[in-house]
């Protein structure tokens, strides 16, 4: 496997692995190690670190949704400059061009439904491009960037048997 990918794969999977257990794991001098992040990210390959936070085992509230977008271009309006106006939103975490009956998935998060929906209501469904908005709500998440939140309570349903 070449070394920029080893390297990115166990980024993905620990993020906070310092240098020195990296370069343990690739065979890597910690210097080859620190050059290849330096690089990956000059490259903008590597754009940031973030946590992968489970919402549900903090008391505060917090939401998040799946929004599938339509858009109708035209002559001087493209993906691009749609997508650079949703993404200066603080509430969209991701924002794809996608292929299939809509064209574009959003994830946005918000304190509350009613600030999501009312987000999706005010900012985006009155861009003129924009035709159409369905927003799914995250009911529970099971795994989320390659991690399982496996905690949760067991099943404490009664077994029923004839």
């Amino acid at each position: 496997m070449d070394a920029k990918r080893e390297l990115l794969t166990l980024l993905l999977s620990n993020a906070r692995e310092d240098t020195a257990d990296l370069a343990r794991q690739t065979g890597l001098s910690e210097s080859d190690v620190e050059s290849l992040l330096s690089d990956l990210e000059a490259e903008g390959v590597v754009r940031g670190y973030q946590a992968v936070v489970d919402w549900s085992n903090l008391t505060d509230e917090h939401v998040e949704a799946k929004v599938e977008l339509n858009v109708e271009l035209d002559r001087e309006t493209g993906y691009e400059q749609i997508a650079r106006r949703i993404a200066k939103f603080p509430e969209v975490a991701s924002l794809r061009l996608v292929s299939g009956n809509y064209d574009f998935a959003l994830d946005v998060e918000g304190e509350s439904m009613h600030d999501v929906s009312n987000f999706v209501a005010e900012q985006i469904a009155p861009i003129p491009e924009v035709t159409q908005t369905v927003t799914h709500f995250v009911m529970e998440t099971y795994k989320k960037r390659g991690i399982e939140f496996d905690d949760r309570d067991e099943d404490d349903r009664l077994s029923v048997s004839p």
